[in-house]
């Protein structure tokens, strides 16, 4: 894959680290391109069914790279809107991807890192992990990752540590909604991570695929208009082959076929 980034598929399950622990895991240019280009081609993977995002060393993802910030003072406005639209388009191919993403949060997340946790659908983190949102510190805002931490936590919560960029640690963060498990050590939160996993194995993957991109449109538009497009929804869904054989195998009390599938797959 490259030096920055590292993917390895086993079981269904792609796991893509972040390879920069001599920065944190900090963002560049070639970082934000890969993870992009990652993510957009683990979309199309008919045999991933669930994504593990983590970041070796001690952080889980600094944010920007000092290197690219130096940069950044130099750069005509276009070039920003340019490097900006970049780092959008990242996080929401991790967003959109059709399959769950886990954030495996093991150390630090700072600024954009926070990004990263809130694009991604569960995020695992360990008690001694630690959060900031730390841009108006250095004179900007969190203004690309806005969006998708409004998705995770109340505008109160945001409101708070967007503006005091004060740290918070990962009971915070379970509290107001951007990590949803807490492990006191890596074991615990690989085993919650395993036990997400299997949940996602047991779904149907059209409609793993189906709920997410539902669950972002039922949030955009007025409550009226959404259950139209709700109700159109679930018709295909219970219309289409995978629903079908869904709702057949609940009711024969037999497993569906991509359980049985996998089951055979692995010999047992």
């Amino acid at each position: 894959m490259s030096d920055r980034i590292r993917q390895e598929t086993d079981d269904g399950v792609a796991w893509v680290r972040m390879c920069r622990p001599d920065v944190r895991n900090a963002f560049d240019e070639r970082m934000i391109a890969e993870l992009t280009a990652c993510f957009s081609a683990l979309t199309g993977a008919d045999g991933v069914r669930a994504v593990v995002l983590s970041g070796e060393g001690k952080s889980f993802c600094a944010g920007a790279d000092l290197a690219w910030m130096q940069k950044m003072v130099r750069y005509s406005f276009d070039e920003n809107l340019a490097d900006a639209r970049a780092l959008s388009l990242m996080l929401r191919s991790i967003a959109d991807c059709p399959k769950p993403v886990i954030a495996r949060v093991h150390g630090a997340a700072f600024g954009g890192g926070v990004g990263l946790v809130a694009a991604c659908d569960l995020a695992c983190a360990l008690k001694r992990a630690t959060f900031c949102l730390s841009e108006v510190k250095l004179g900007i805002a969190p203004a690309v990752i806005a969006p998708f931490l409004i998705e995770k936590i109340s505008m109160s919560a945001a409101r708070r540590y967007a503006l005091t960029a004060e740290r918070f640690d990962a009971a915070e963060a379970r509290r107001i909604g951007l990590v949803h498990d807490v492990a006191a050590t890596e074991q615990a939160m690989d085993a919650a991570i395993k036990e997400h996993i299997e949940r996602f194995m047991r779904a149907g993957p059209q409609a793993l695929a189906a709920t997410k991109s539902i669950l972002t449109e039922a949030s955009r538009f007025s409550r009226d208009a959404a259950l139209e497009r709700m109700a159109e929804h679930i018709a295909r869904l219970r219309a289409s082959d995978e629903g079908q054989e869904g709702l057949k195998a609940f009711l024969e009390k037999r497993s569906a076929r991509w359980i049985a599938s996998r089951v055979d797959d692995r010999g047992g």
